[in-house]
């Protein structure tokens, strides 16, 4: 499963891009990956992953502009079309799992 958060938040004074880069840099911190501009990925293994997640970035959402959470299937995000320049690429594969004995 994947979890992506989209978002849409003011930098028009040196505040609001205050809030903006700690927000993003709240997203990296938790394991999640820019897949373009204002949209971040993360795997999850599943839905109770997912879940937790979904509660860590609701625990850390800016005061201002529109946050999106959206949760999708490993099988839809392998259906998602990528193009660079016209070019299409495979989507991203999800991350390996580290087996500890």
């Amino acid at each position: 499963m994947w979890l992506f958060v989209m978002f849409d938040l003011p930098v028009d004074d040196a505040d609001a891009r205050r809030e903006y880069t700690r927000f993003r840099k709240r997203l990296l911190a938790q394991g999640f990956d820019m897949v373009q501009y204002s949209v971040y990925a993360r795997y999850c293994p599943s839905e109770e992953a997912s879940a937790a997640y979904r509660s860590r970035v609701r625990a850390v959402l800016p005061p201002d502009g529109q946050v999106r959470l959206l949760s999708i299937t490993d099988r839809q995000f392998g259906k998602m079309e990528v193009f660079f320049a016209r070019t299409p690429r495979r989507p991203e594969q999800r991350p390996r799992q580290l087996l500890l004995f």
